[in-house]
């Protein structure tokens, strides 16, 4: 079995599934076509025997044991790698259940997609579904133990924890999208200008003070004294003769610790005499690195966490660190051991509970406490095994907010604005935190920023508190804000980018200040931050975490769709321009239906209130409206279209092109823009396929609430030029002749081109042509029967877009397209690019139009001006 590819899908992807992160596997299996699992001795037995917990997968059947049932029918192995895949991970504490299976138009091939919690894991489990599933087919042992442990490994190196993980599903809950900005926990809430972040439970909005103040425990300590707050009296010294005064300032019983000090070293508590407290100075000074000694009062009590969000107490916990109870009978290391057995105790965050490690910290306490692993300790004794309390370390903790005296409640509301801090967890110690601090003697012992959630969320006992919320409450505080911007994006077959562009335009027009993604680069505003193919979801991100903008438009080609899915789960805006025959034959889409079905996906992505806007001359594009959920406009050529007047009746928005104007509808009433011959885009109304890019745009500036003065100021200033459409129809005139330049790269682009340049004065029209390697055979060798008729001579160019093929090939699949058409068409072939635009330009005649039809603009652009600039100053356009 190969592997050809694997590929993380995020969001909405060509199967239609909603709210999936999934692994795309391409699998190679054209050695096992022939073999389904029941002709395998064995198999069916050998797999049922690995992994009996499958007999819950119902799979096609529906009812449990379907999978088996369709294992001992007979299946291919593509589809048994899908669940084992799924499977590993349900094993790895993952459950996570979608899975399809479809062949990818090659003998052998198929595309397998399942679902993934972690992407790392995904990833991982699928090379392991494979390597199970040859050693099932060879009748081999498998050990799956070690895969197990490394994707539970896998996924808590690589997951959000359990504080930022339920910040961000608060906010999925709402609407409010999230893009996670690195490996570790700051995240992205809401799109743009619009965004808040969090980096665990530290918020944009959080106060850098109230964090150095957290975190200077002494100057948290003044700041709560001051206030009349009752924290431990306290005193630090560096001197043995300081001591004496020290414990009578603050009185017995008595805490001594090193400022400096961690993981509980040099720590002594509970001193009730002078000779304790000078041993316990002498301890405390041999694991201080700076000297300075704290002599703190002891509280008695247990250990509290309050959390206070957006100066509310929500909730409160008291925790209690791992530890095991002697029995008389077990030693340290069976007690935990035991204590492990827990059902709810898992790997790191798998489970309400983590399980209890033994590190070399854990080692020093059990024998600060005078054990050791081997040592049996008296039945009843508790043994503690952490210097913290936290639940990630084995800790424990009890709900108990309901019965936080009120008292307690207004001291930690009113901590919270001492120490300025929109979320803070603060502990204290007390017997008794139903009884104010006042009467029981305790005290805050200290205020973190960045409180961990944990505890609150899933605590050991009590009432589970969604914490989450307050925290979503305080970043978004109006009803129903999600932190979105407007997000228009566009697909098709052509005109993708010069639509993206106008609607750009128009909205920088109307004062947004706007990202696009285009096939040329990333723009915001107007400045090219990326260049190349920014057409998949890396350059929809990009725009989408910039926080200048507050207006998207974003370009989305099939390619970075079925390589990596969307860049977003929703957009107010959908437009599909079209759909022909372009790039078959690559990642399993092998006809235009299918190409459809991907191109698609962009209009069910739309939010129920927005708009999908479709060409109602293209049947594949108009069948999409099938399957949305949200409003259709539709666009036409034909202001007589049935589709169009239908939609009419129903008091739909449309847009026509109608006694040469461009005109949107509302219903059955008409709002004239412009005449089509006024808009410089489409050359006086002879680039019919540009007016459609134009009834398009238009289209959706209106449903976002562009007024008409906005879109004519648009449509007037948006000029085809290499500056604001670079590669489509950019059109430089010299004194003798004219270069056209279009990105026409497919034959449906050079059929609209040929209708342009139809209409083009000229006395001779010499075309530059180039293949391209990733398109079928046919595909090519009608570029070049196209070619044969627009042009009257051609150039063959092919230095560029190889993909695979060798330049000889492309150039005989167009000649052969040319030769089909028109033996005796005047060819020449010319490799280089540069060499065949500087052949056309030496050998034009006057008033020949040269029209380089190319996907790869820049470097014709950079030698088309620079033979511009070259006239312009009476120079020879050939100087080396």
């Amino acid at each position: 079995m190969i592997i050809r590819e694997i590929n993380a899908m995020r969001g909405p992807n060509y199967w239609s599934v909603r709210r999936h992160k999934l692994i795309v596997m391409v699998l190679d299996l054209e050695a096992m076509e022939d073999f389904p699992s029941n002709k395998i001795p064995g198999f069916p037995e050998r797999l049922k025997k690995m992994f009996p917990s499958m007999y819950s997968h119902r799979c096609s059947e529906g009812c449990e044991g379907g999978f088996f049932m369709r294992v001992d029918e007979g299946t291919w192995m593509g589809h048994i790698i899908e669940h084992i895949a799924l499977e590993v991970q349900t094993l790895a504490g993952m459950d996570t259940g979608f899975g399809r299976t479809r062949g990818y138009g090659e003998k052998g091939v198929y595309n397998v997609v399942f679902s993934y919690m972690e992407e790392s894991v995904g990833r991982f489990a699928a090379q392991v579904a494979v390597d199970i599933c040859e050693a099932l087919i060879k009748g081999e042992d498998y050990d799956m133990d070690d895969d197990i442990q490394k994707m539970r490994e896998l996924r808590e190196a690589d997951r959000l924890g359990p504080s930022t993980g339920s910040i961000v599903e608060e906010a999925e809950a709402r609407g409010i999208p999230w893009i996670r900005l690195n490996k570790y926990s700051l995240c992205q809430l809401g799109y743009g200008a619009n965004q808040k972040r969090i980096q665990a439970t530290v918020t944009s909005e959080t106060s850098s003070i109230g964090v150095e103040l957290a975190c200077d425990k002494e100057d948290t300590k003044y700041l709560l004294e001051q206030a009349e707050v009752e924290v431990p009296r306290g005193d630090i010294i560096r001197r043995e003769r300081s001591l004496e005064d020290a414990c009578r300032y603050v009185g017995y019983p008595l805490v001594i610790k090193p400022v400096d000090g961690n993981h509980g070293r040099g720590i002594t508590v509970d001193i009730n005499n002078y000779e304790d407290a000078l041993e316990a100075f002498h301890q405390a000074k041999e694991s201080s690195k700076n000297g300075a000694i704290i002599v703190e009062k002891f509280i008695k009590g247990q250990d509290y966490r309050l959390l206070v969000i957006n100066n509310k107490l929500v909730a409160g916990a008291i925790r209690t660190p791992a530890h095991v109870i002697g029995d008389g009978e077990q030693t340290v290391d069976q007690l935990i051991a035991r204590v492990n057995l827990d059902p709810r105790r898992g790997f790191g965050h798998e489970n309400v509970l983590t399980q209890i490690t033994v590190n070399e910290l854990t080692k020093t306490i059990i024998k600060d406490a005078g054990y050791t692993l081997e040592s049996v300790i008296p039945k009843g004794e508790r043994l503690i095994l952490k210097d913290t309390a936290n639940l990630s370390t084995g800790g424990t903790a009890e709900d108990i907010t309901d019965i936080i005296h009120p008292a307690n409640v207004s001291m930690a509301e009113r901590i919270s604005k001492i120490i300025d801090l929109d979320i803070c967890g603060i502990d204290i110690m007390t017997t008794d935190i139903s009884q104010p601090l006042s009467e029981t003697g305790g005290a805050v012992l200290e205020v973190n920023a960045g409180p961990g959630f944990r505890m609150h969320l899933a605590p050991t006992s009590g009432l589970p508190r969604n914490v989450a919320a307050p925290v979503i409450d305080k970043l978004f505080p109006n009803q129903g804000d999600t932190g979105r911007i407007p997000i228009i994006a566009i697909t098709g077959t052509n005109g993708k980018t010069t639509t993206s562009r106008l609607i750009a335009h128009i909205a920088k027009m109307k004062g947004y200040r706007v990202g696009y993604t285009t096939s040329d680069g990333v723009y915001i505003q107007n400045r090219l931050l990326m260049t190349g193919d920014c057409t998949g979801p890396a350059s929809a991100e990009f725009v989408l975490k910039d926080p200048t903008v507050n207006f998207a438009v974003l370009e989305c080609a099939r390619g970075g769709l079925l390589r990596a899915g969307l860049g977003f789960k929703k957009c107010d805006v959908a437009i599909v321009t079209n759909v022909s025959a372009d790039h078959l034959g690559l990642k399993g889409i092998h006809t235009i239906e299918q190409l459809a079905k991907v191109k698609g996906v962009i209009p069910e992505t739309v939010l129920p209130d927005g708009y999908a806007i479709l060409n109602a001359e293209d049947d594949l594009v108009y069948d999409m409206r099938r399957s949305l959920n949200c409003n259709v406009a539709l666009f036409s050529m034909d202001e007589n279209n049935p589709r169009v007047k239908a939609l009419q009746r129903l008091n739909g928005i449309t847009a026509v092109y109608e006694n040469g104007y461009v005109t949107i509808c509302r219903g059955e009433w008409k709002m004239r823009l412009m005449k089509a011959e006024h808009i410089p885009l489409t050359y006086g109304g002879k680039a019919k396929f540009m007016i459609q890019n134009v009834l398009a745009a238009v289209l959706a500036a209106h449903v976002q609430g562009i007024s008409i003065e906005d879109m004519k100021a648009g449509l007037e200033t948006f000029i085809p030029s290499a500056s604001q459409t670079p590669g489509r129809l950019n059109l430089f005139e010299f004194n003798d002749f004219s270069i056209l330049l279009d990105y026409a790269h497919n034959p449906a682009g050079m059929r609209a081109l040929q209708k342009f340049t139809d209409e083009l004065e000229c006395t001779v029209k010499v075309g530059i042509i180039a293949g391209i390697g990733d398109r079928r055979v046919e595909d090519n060798n009608e570029m070049g029967t196209i070619a044969a008729e627009m042009f009257d001579e051609i150039i063959i160019r092919q230095d560029k877009q190889l993909r695979g093929k060798t330049e000889e090939e492309l150039i005989k699949m167009l000649n052969d397209g040319i030769k089909m058409k028109d033996p005796n068409k005047k060819t020449t072939i010319i490799p280089s690019e540069k060499e065949a635009i500087t052949f056309a330009v030496k050998n034009a005649v006057k008033g020949s139009l040269i029209i380089l039809c190319s996907d790869v603009i820049p470097d014709a652009l950079e030698l088309v001006k620079l033979f511009k600039e070259r006239e312009a100053r009476g120079e020879d356009l050939f100087a080396s």
